[in-house]
């Protein structure tokens, strides 16, 4: 009969089948930033009902790079992310319509917006179902609100 021993640490580098860089407190940080980044990005309704194929992955360098189509342009999200994240984010390179990169907690960030529209635009697009709409019941209108065409009532 065999006896089965815990894995252990060798002297020399990581444990076996692990990266070397899913244990460092630099790691640590990096899913730590992320974390906040998507809580804060959770928080904004508008940003998550005008965006299609919201993507994530990590790059290279203990980077993360987030991207989806439409919705708002990426310097508006840098700057969303820098008012709901006081203090924890610092911009790498001024962003534009398309691209943004900025730093949080130290971790840096790749914002590409594909096919943009701008907060603004996404406002403004007529037959846009919003969550805030659909959930105002004091809103008097001549037509039906928007949770009685999700209701059918």
């Amino acid at each position: 009969m065999r006896r089965k021993h815990a894995l252990r640490r060798p002297k020399d580098g990581p444990l076996p089948g692990t990266r070397d860089d899913d244990l460092s407190p630099t790691s640590s940080r990096r899913y730590e930033a992320f974390g906040r980044v998507m809580a804060a990005l959770a928080a904004e309704a508008e940003f998550i009902e005008s965006c299609r194929d919201l993507t994530w992955w990590r790059g290279s360098e203990r980077s993360w790079h987030l991207e989806w189509r439409d919705g708002p342009y990426a310097s508006e999200v840098a700057a969303l992310l820098d008012e709901r994240m006081a203090g924890l984010v610092t911009a790498d390179a001024p962003g534009g319509a398309s691209s943004a990169v900025l730093r949080v907690m130290g971790v840096r960030f790749v914002l590409r917006a594909i096919d943009p529209m701008g907060r603004v635009s996404v406002r403004a697009r007529p037959g846009f179902w919003r969550l805030a709409e659909a959930l105002d019941t004091t809103r008097a209108t001549n037509t039906r609100h928007p949770w009685e065409e999700l209701l059918g009532g």
